[in-house]
């Protein structure tokens, strides 16, 4: 538990709100996709569709993440994630009358595509904030705790969803996802340090809502290209996203694999499930050991360690023959999967100057998105050329590489 020290970010009030309000959308966002996949599947009963909808919810936030951080360093952030939350709940209320009043199914994928790429500017906006509420010492524990909040949510945001699907149907989950951006809204309003949300200028001065079309469109390609070059000039924060995008392939291939994991215990489609909530109980203590681990051995070591533990823990997932050992395994992962992301997130918080850190997390997040897409789609052919064990192996492989090859280029620069 943590403790209430200086470091401790939790004595802040705006912090709060704002972890809550993110917390609030995450664990809807969660819940409503069991409703979304289970309207699909009960519309067209086919695999296909329900792959076409999941890419639906996923490409927009790879497509638009890199244009969506300079959105935040160019507009007010505040103003940003409320219209972001507003466009959000509307989305959701529209799905409301997809399944109340049987409008084509067409539109569920849509609204869901609408509702991702109203989300893009919202993770920038929360990274950029949070170093301006807190001390640079508070920055590792809030960013554990904004960690433990999306694992959390995996797990909490589906019990809860098929709970509300279970007692009336997708229509509720919907309409109780839209109550959740809407709650979101009211907490990032109730946040008083008005500073925290405005864009430094590096961009040129805040853009009016009235300004033209092609002004504003020229400030965020270039606002855009600004924050890549950032990002790459520092290597070490260039690698901790690198170990980051792994891990999110690791999980993207995982939301493959596990179903043979579940078959190979004789677990029936339920199995599944646990796996993954496993997974997400084990991000919860990565998330929560993580500041720990890295005062004592620093963060640099504290990512090594976690990026291990995932490669070595990938392929015992298919060889330990027990069903406790497995979900122990599965628990391993998810904390160095998460301590990684916690890693990764602080070094970008002091490592990138402010007036250009939400267009370089623009790309850092997409990134660790498309990850999880790229996974999946590399599981099947690697699991059908290899077998699960080899499969999981050879990816455990490209983790050990990338972690030795890391280590390496560290030791170097220490040395120069």
């Amino acid at each position: 538990m943590l403790q209430r020290t200086a470091t401790n970010p939790l004595r802040h009030r705006d912090f709060r709100l704002l972890l809550a309000g993110q917390g609030l959308s995450q664990v809807g966002d969660w819940l409503y996709n069991v409703a979304l996949i289970a309207l699909v599947y009960e519309r067209t009963g086919s695999a296909a569709w329900l792959g076409a909808t999941t890419a639906a919810r996923v490409l927009p936030i790879v497509l638009l993440g890199p244009v969506a951080g300079s959105l935040a360093d160019r507009f007010d952030r505040r103003l940003v994630m409320i219209i972001c939350d507003a466009v959000r709940a509307v989305s959701m209320l529209a799905l409301v009358g997809v399944a109340t009043a049987g409008l084509p199914v067409l539109a569920a994928p849509v609204l869901a595509a609408l509702a991702t790429a109203a989300s893009s500017p919202y993770p920038s906006c929360v990274a950029a904030t949070v170093p301006r509420l807190l001390a640079r010492a508070e920055l590792t524990t809030a960013n554990a705790l904004r960690s433990a909040l999306g694992s959390g949510a995996v797990v909490l945001g589906p019990v809860i969803g098929a709970g509300v699907l279970a007692a009336g149907g997708a229509a509720w989950a919907f309409a109780a996802n839209a109550l959740t951006f809407i709650g979101a809204a009211a907490l990032t309003l109730a946040v008083r340090q008005a500073d925290a949300f405005r864009p430094t200028g590096a961009c040129g001065p805040e853009s009016p809502i009235g300004a033209g079309f092609a002004a504003v469109l020229a400030g965020v390609v270039a606002g855009t290209l600004a924050g890549a070059r950032e990002l790459l000039r520092r290597p070490e924060a260039a690698r901790l996203v690198g170990a980051d995008v792994l891990c999110s392939v690791v999980y993207g291939v995982q939301t493959v694999t596990l179903v043979a994991v579940a078959a190979q215990l004789g677990w029936d489609a339920g199995g599944y499930g646990v796996l993954l909530a496993a997974i997400g109980v084990g991000g919860l203590a990565g998330a929560s050991l993580t500041p720990w681990l890295t005062r004592r051995i620093g963060r640099g070591a504290a990512q090594s360690v976690a990026l291990g533990t995932v490669a070595v823990s990938l392929p015992l997932l298919a060889l330990v023959p027990s069903a406790p050992g497995v979900l122990l395994v599965a628990a391993g992962n998810g904390a160095g999967a998460l301590a990684v992301e916690v890693c990764t997130e602080t070094a970008l918080a002091e490592q990138l100057p402010d007036e250009v850190f939400a267009r370089a997390y623009g790309f850092a997040f997409p990134a660790s998105i498309a990850g999880i897409a790229l996974g999946s789609v590399l599981a099947g052919p690697l699991t059908t050329a290899l077998g699960l064990p080899g499969a999981l192996l050879l990816v455990a492989g490209v983790l050990a590489g990338y972690l030795v090859r890391t280590i390496a280029i560290t030791a170097r620069e220490a040395e120069s």
